[in-house]
């Protein structure tokens, strides 16, 4: 794994703020096998109760401290059928008790008009997509999470544990630096870390565990990995169904069904 940057000896001398925003997209998808509508459904509850927006501020909270954040506004969601969303604005700098609004659970920075510019440049955000069609025994969860940063703080150290926060089979992460921010003499700078890879920023331990390719445009500050799971357990993949219950046949068919499933999303095309 590569050395994460921004350490106070690797720091560049910069003018004035660091104007680059930094914005790491993480979208992992759970692949569930339920037999039965009545099943699909009661996966859905059960994810629904599980990653509900208490459990999703958690994990962006702890995000937000592990980037070396602070946590200004907090807003969050459950919705009808399903799904959740969470979004937390941030700050690089921590505030005094005096500049945060504590008379409720959302804390809010009032009248502060040099954070509030800043605020729209720094966030959390969780969505999930919970789905299921009755033709087909495969639902599936999806989770998307937005980290974006800037000034020195950055997103690429909550990687390990966004990805072991979720069931995560699939996994698309896409990184971006942009805008530009001035060192002392006034020389433009596009980015300020090395980076050749996102998977540079994951643990060799999570990495062993999938097949992961990348796309980088590297000119333009552009990094993209995706990541499929290799080795598939069915009986992790099965909601209310033990895999001895299941003649070996079925089991191979499930098998097959999951992987496929995998695969399509993976590669973003159906197979016929």
């Amino acid at each position: 794994m590569a050395d994460f940057p921004f350490n106070d000896k690797d720091k560049i001398k910069l003018y004035g703020f660091n104007n680059l925003t930094k914005t790491l997209s993480f979208n992992i998808y759970d692949i569930c096998y339920a037999k039965s509508v009545r099943e699909q459904q009661d996966y859905l509850k059960y994810i629904d109760d599980v990653y509900n927006s208490d459990r999703l501020t958690k994990i962006l909270c702890d995000v937000t401290e592990m980037i070396g954040a602070y946590v200004l506004n907090i807003s969050k969601q459950d919705y009808e059928p399903q799904g959740a969303s969470v979004t937390v604005l941030i700050s690089e700098e921590k505030l005094t008790e005096n500049e945060l609004d504590m008379s409720s659970n959302i804390r809010m920075v009032p009248g502060k008009n040099s954070l509030a510019g800043h605020l729209d440049k720094s966030h959390l955000t969780v969505h999930t997509y919970p789905e299921y069609h009755p033709d087909n025994s495969i639902a599936t969860f999806r989770v998307d999470i937005d980290v974006s940063t800037c000034g020195q703080i950055t997103p690429l150290k909550s990687l390990d544990y966004l990805i072991a926060s979720f069931d995560s089979d699939i996994i698309t992460i896409d990184y971006r630096v942009r805008g530009f921010t001035r060192d002392e003499k006034g020389k433009k700078l596009f980015i300020d870390h090395d980076i050749t890879s996102i998977q540079d920023y994951i643990n060799n331990e999570t990495l062993e565990r999938y097949d992961a390719v990348d796309i980088n445009v590297y000119q333009a500050n552009i990094f993209h990995t995706k990541m499929m799971i290799k080795e598939i357990t069915l009986q992790n993949y099965l909601f209310n169904t033990d895999t001895y219950e299941l003649a070996p046949k079925r089991r191979l068919e499930i098998n097959d069904a999951i992987k496929r499933e995998m695969i399509e999303i993976f590669s973003g095309m159906n197979i016929f």
